[in-house]
């Protein structure tokens, strides 16, 4: 019972803490290129060159986050739903 109490704190915390940043930021980098819009190959020497842009960020480095995208999608469908 009262090992309760401090995890529901955390969770709200965590919970409120990343709504925060959806907020404030509702793109963050791309997982898949890391941010940077495209991949690295090498050639037959080791050189390392620029692969081909990403697929999944349209080669700008930034993707929406879950959080924002839920959001969006809720208010979306809220404002449809009262029109």
């Amino acid at each position: 019972m009262s090992l309760a109490v401090p995890a529901t704190a955390f969770l709200l915390i965590v919970t409120l803490g990343y709504v925060v940043k959806c907020w404030l930021s509702p793109f963050g980098d791309c997982r898949k290129c890391d941010g940077m819009g495209h991949d690295f190959k090498t050639d037959r020497k080791g050189k390392t060159r620029r692969g081909k842009d990403c697929r999944r960020c349209d080669a700008t480095g930034k993707r929406i986050r879950v959080g924002r995208w839920i959001y969006n999608r809720a208010a979306r469908t809220y404002r449809a739903g009262t029109r």
